[in-house]
């Protein structure tokens, strides 16, 4: 072989060893950045690991050379770096372990349970419902056959949208309302024959006033409790010293009231214990649905009168071997409700004819019926307990002193809203019957004595509050019992 041969085999050698140190140097850059990889990732976001990686393929570019490759082919590593790479993982394992420790250790914080209402009820309406009490019974209103004066009122967006304006006020009417129902509840269950008519009002109007967590003139009792019995039909509550006692052949009617912020929620029932009675209660009850039913917007109150008298003089009952048919007392009816005045100037009569007014959207009503044995008709009797301050009334120059503190008194806790004897006593008023007197003789103040049918007869009355929303009605009162 000549020289020229031995050199071309030489440099082949050195060309074929030098490609073999370039592929080993190749994998021995691969397995470092892998195991650096496998010691970051779990400390590292993806943005951070692309940001190594490159770093890394930039720094290996200007690396001096690595030393022959080891035996199984792997590149040498710094003494000590996989005991670090496992205590590393090996600390984040034990913390890991330490952290589900603590996550099953850790109690669940029990959730605040919705308070529930005490017997007898004692909680405020407004704790148990933050955001409103219940809605009450909603009854769309009726289609005329000829006019169509309600069509499509419940679907229409813009009844709709002036219905959402009146969210803050609905919430107030709901929770006036919720506290009447719970009340009436309550003392449907306690009251029974020999109960004391003082005992039954006080423990009545307790309770309410805790309901409707009274506050002044901003909430509270509404007019005092009607506890009229047998002929008295209204207007009737005991005043202190009198202490009638509740029969089991009497017919109570029971009428209190509820208000925030001047929103008057109107209701009454009757009690009666001997079955016998039981027809002149459906009549009377009848007539009060047939009246909410009747009830819409632009509906002549006439009519609504008519549609009562029909219904409740369809019935009879049977006393003591007598029939007697039931009749609407026609001077008593219902009436519509503005704030602070429970009487706010129309009537819903409860018998045909009368007043060919409409009723309008945006207005609340009460529908009450009253059915007698009797005449069917009511006059003044028995000894005043209800006054309230005449809502029109303008300045009347008063001359007493005693009057005129009285007047401060009235105006301070009742407004233009009803009171009674018992709850100028509750104030700690005394010897204000003359300045009382001299109140209502101006005009400043009037007098609502009981009303009364003929002696021997039997009333009831049953009332519901209603209000004529924009896309319905609302029976603000309605509960199980009726």
């Amino acid at each position: 072989m000549t020289d020229v041969e031995t050199n071309d085999v030489e440099i082949e050698e050195l060309k074929e060893e030098a490609n073999e140190l370039i592929i080993a140097d190749d994998k021995a850059a691969q397995q470092k950045k892998k195991k650096k990889k496998k010691c970051k990732s779990k400390n590292t976001t993806k943005a951070e690991q692309v940001l190594y990686e490159n770093e890394n393929d930039i720094a290996g570019e200007n690396e001096p050379e690595i030393p022959n490759e080891t035996k199984n082919g792997s590149s040498p590593e710094k003494p000590g770096a996989a005991e670090e790479c496992n205590e590393d993982e090996e600390e984040e394992k034990s913390g890991a372990g330490e952290n589900i420790k603590k996550k099953k250790n850790r109690k669940k914080k029990p959730k605040a349970s919705k308070p529930e209402q005490t017997v007898p009820p004692s909680i405020p309406i407004i704790d148990l419902f933050p955001d409103g009490g219940p809605v009450g019974e909603i009854q769309e209103y009726a289609i005329d056959a000829d006019r169509n004066m309600a069509k499509d009122r419940f679907t229409s967006e813009e009844a709709r949208a002036r219905d959402r304006v009146q969210n803050d006020m609905y919430k107030e009417v709901r929770i006036a309302a919720e506290a009447h129902r719970q009340t009436r509840k309550y003392m449907q269950t306690i009251i029974k024959p020999g109960l004391k008519l003082i005992e039954l009002c006080e423990t009545l109007e307790g309770i309410a006033r805790k309901l409707i967590k009274e506050d002044g003139l901003r909430a509270g009792l509404a007019f005092p409790t009607g506890v009229s019995i047998n002929n008295c039909a209204a207007h009737y509550t005991p005043n202190n010293g009198d202490m009638t006692v509740l029969q089991y052949d009497d017919v109570m009617k029971v009428d209190f009231g509820t208000h925030i912020n001047g929103r008057v929620m109107d209701c009454a029932f009757t009690v009666a214990f001997n079955p016998r009675y039981d027809p002149l209660l459906a009549a009377v009850k009848a007539a009060t649905n047939t009246g909410i039913r009747e009830s819409g917007i632009d509906v002549r109150l006439c009519d609504v009168g008519e549609a009562i008298q029909e219904v409740m003089e369809s019935y009879e009952v049977e006393l003591d071997g007598k029939v007697y048919p039931v009749k609407s007392i026609r001077n008593l009816n219902g009436h519509s409700i503005a704030p602070y005045r429970i009487h706010a100037g129309k009537t819903v009569p409860i018998v045909k004819g009368g007043d060919t007014t409409k009723m309008e959207e945006g207005e609340f009503f009460a529908i009450e019926t009253f059915g007698s044995t009797g005449k069917g008709h009511v006059h003044d009797d028995m000894e005043t307990s209800h006054y309230m301050k005449n809502y029109e009334a303008g300045h009347v120059p008063i001359r007493v002193t005693k009057s005129k503190q009285l007047l401060g008194v009235i105006d301070k806790h009742f407004g233009t809203l009803a009171f009674c004897r018992r709850w100028l006593d509750r104030l700690d008023q005394t010897k204000y019957l003359m300045a009382l007197k001299n109140l209502c003789d101006l005009g400043i103040v009037d007098p609502y004595p009981p009303l009364c049918d003929i002696k021997g007869c039997y009333t009831a009355q049953y009332e519901h509050t209603l209000y004529l929303r924009p896309t319905c009605k609302e029976v603000l009162t309605r509960g199980d019992d009726y």
